[in-house]
């Protein structure tokens, strides 16, 4: 199994983790750092919308926390047909710690990859 389809299994299987009572729409990513070390992340929902964090963030998020700040990809992984990008807050953060990194997004037949750079081509920044 070569490591894009093995990241994104990764993801399906942090899907099961979801919290996500109101949607329904259970989303798992698993990031891999330039060190071969992994973080989980699925969507936790709360009863205020705006306190929900996406399971791309959750992963990022826990990297970080951990000094992993050098994001390799990140694969996202939910029960649609189609392939679940990440959201706009999502880029902007995927942007800021893997700008040229990669992602990958699966549905029950294909794996597809595609760059950050690409989904937000015009990141916000500081400088």
């Amino acid at each position: 199994m070569d490591e894009n389809r093995k990241l994104y299994e990764m993801a399906l299987k942090a899907k099961e983790f979801a919290y996500a009572p109101y949607s329904g729409f259970k989303v798992g990513a698993a990031l891999l750092t330039d060190d071969g070390i992994v973080f989980l992340g699925s969507n936790i929902e709360n009863a205020s919308y705006g306190a929900t964090v996406c399971a791309e963030r959750v992963a990022v998020f826990k990297a970080v926390s951990e000094a992993k700040t050098n994001i390799v990809k990140i694969a996202i992984a939910s029960d649609t047909e189609d392939f679940t990008y990440p959201c706009g807050i999502c880029r902007q953060v995927l942007s800021e710690f893997m700008p040229d990194g990669e992602i990958i997004l699966g549905n029950k037949t294909h794996i597809k990859v595609c760059k950050v750079k690409d989904i937000i081509p015009n990141s916000f920044k500081l400088s």
